[in-house]
C-alpha cells in the first residue's frame, strides 16, 4: 500500500489508543468482528486491518464516532474458540490515515492511506533526544520512590538503545515507555511529523513528572 494509495481494508474500532510496533490482544466476540476475522485470514494480502481511536460511543453494537489517525495491525496468531469468539495476538504496524468512512458492511470499512511523518525533525536531535531519555529515568526514579512509599513492587527501569533510526520512530519507542493516558498518546500518534511528536512526548513526560511529583507530597 503505498503512501499516496488509497486501500479499502476492514477497520476496528477500539476504546484505548495504540503506537506502532505495541501487542495488542483481542477477544472477539460480537459477530461482525468475528466475521472480520475471518476475512482477514482468508484474504491473500495477509491478516491485517486497521484500528483506530473511538472519539464518543462504544463500539459494541455500533453507532460510535471515531478519530480518522490509527494504524495497521497484523494477526500474528489466533485461537478460534468452540462458541464461535476468536482470542487474536496481533500487533500494529505502520500509521494510517482514513479518508473515507464506508457504510458498515457488516463490519467497518474505510479507504485509508499509510501516512508516512510529514518531516523528518530538526538537527537537534544530538541534544534533545538525549534529554528526553534523562527525563524518562528521572520520572522512573520518582516512580520508584513512590512505589517504596506505597508499598507496591517499583516498575522496572527503563532500557533505551542508542539512539539509530528515524527520529519520528525513536519518539514513539520513548513515549510507550510513558504512563499516559488515551488522549496524549493518541495525540503522539496523531503529530504530523518528528518535530510534532517530540514536542508532544516533551510535554507528555513533563505531566507524568509533575504528576508523580505532586502524589509524593
Amino acid at each position: 500500500m503505498a503512501t499516496t494509495q488509497m486501500t479499502t481494508i476492514p477497520m476496528f474500532p477500539l476504546g484505548t489508543a495504540l503506537l506502532p510496533d505495541q501487542p495488542l490482544p483481542l477477544n472477539v466476540f460480537e459477530p461482525r468482528y468475528r466475521q472480520l476475522v475471518q476475512d482477514c485470514l482468508a484474504s491473500p494480502e495477509g491478516p491485517v486491518f486497521g484500528v483506530v481511536l473511538i472519539a464518543r460511543g462504544n463500539e459494541v453494537g455500533g453507532g460510535d464516532v471515531r478519530h480518522d489517525v490509527g494504524l495497521l495491525a497484523r494477526i500474528e496468531d489466533h485461537t478460534a474458540l468452540a462458541d464461535g469468539r476468536y482470542e487474536l495476538r496481533c500487533r500494529t504496524q505502520e500509521r494510517i490515515r482514513v479518508r473515507k468512512w464506508l457504510p458498515d458492511n457488516p463490519y467497518p470499512l474505510a479507504e485509508v492511506e499509510l501516512w508516512a511523518d510529514e518531516n523528518a525533525g530538526t538537527q537537534t536531535v544530538d541534544y534533545e533526544f538525549p534529554a528526553l531519555v534523562e527525563r524518562i529515568e528521572l520520572l522512573y526514579g520518582l516512580l520508584a520512590r513512590l512505589a517504596h512509599q506505597q508499598g507496591t513492587p517499583p516498575p522496572d527501569p527503563p532500557v533505551v538503545a542508542p539512539f539509530r533510526g528515524a527520529l519520528g520512530n525513536r519518539l514513539y519507542e520513548l513515549a510507550a515507555l510513558v504512563p499516559m493516558g488515551d488522549a496524549d498518546r493518541y495525540a503522539i500518534l496523531a503529530a504530523p511529523g518528528a518535530d510534532e511528536r517530540l514536542r508532544a512526548v516533551s510535554e507528555t513526560i513533563e505531566n507524568a513528572i509533575e504528576m508523580v511529583q505532586f502524589r509524593l507530597q
